[in-house]
């Protein structure tokens, strides 16, 4: 298991589309009063484009460029969660860019799992084709061992995304500063 920084100053949250990353995230955001950063959403913003229209009209490599320049915009930043597509993290400039104090957890689901919580939501490009989830499959074997190298690994399945945001509360400690504990020690 990789090793966490003493002080914690952005979190990532890694795994498969449909790990929970979003909901997730906008949790942990709220409890540490951080500002939370859905990274496709920051992509469809820059690009006026939705994904799947990148995609289909320029290529995953396109969107791979969108989200290597997003990534270096938001190397500096603090006192964020953010969270990526599922495969942000097989590029290791991504992860080298924003490495520093940054605690990467990976939101473990299975594919049969993540292709369920996706079903009636917006198209998913990588899991287009007559079965998405062997397509979910074969990303989830192709990139869990990459997600197990950098992330703290928690399980997702059967647990309330309230649950797991405490559990990765549990595990960063007093590793992360809240707003409140940001405010105390200004005021201090």
């Amino acid at each position: 298991m990789p090793e966490l920084p003493a002080q914690v100053r952005r979190i990532v949250l890694i795994g498969l589309m449909g790990a929970g990353k979003t909901t997730v995230g906008q949790l942990l955001a709220a409890r540490l009063g951080w500002t939370f950063v859905d990274l496709d959403q920051r992509i469809e913003e820059k690009s006026g484009r939705t994904v799947p229209q990148i995609f289909a009209e320029s290529g995953e490599e396109a969107f791979r460029r969108y989200e290597r320049q997003l990534t270096a915009e938001l190397a500096s930043a603090e006192r964020i969660v953010l969270a990526p597509g599922g495969g942000w993290p097989m590029f290791d400039e991504n992860v080298a860019a924003i490495s520093s104090n940054t605690a990467f957890i990976w939101l473990q689901v299975s594919a049969e799992e993540a292709v369920q919580r996706l079903r009636g939501g917006p198209e998913r490009p990588l899991l287009a084709g007559n079965d998405p989830v062997e397509r979910a499959r074969a990303l989830h074997n192709a990139r869990s061992e990459r997600y197990a190298e950098i992330g703290h690994a928690v399980g997702t399945e059967k647990r309330a995304p309230a649950d797991v945001a405490s559990e990765i509360m549990s595990i960063l400690g007093s590793r992360v500063q809240t707003q409140e504990s940001a405010t105390f020690r200004d005021n201090g």
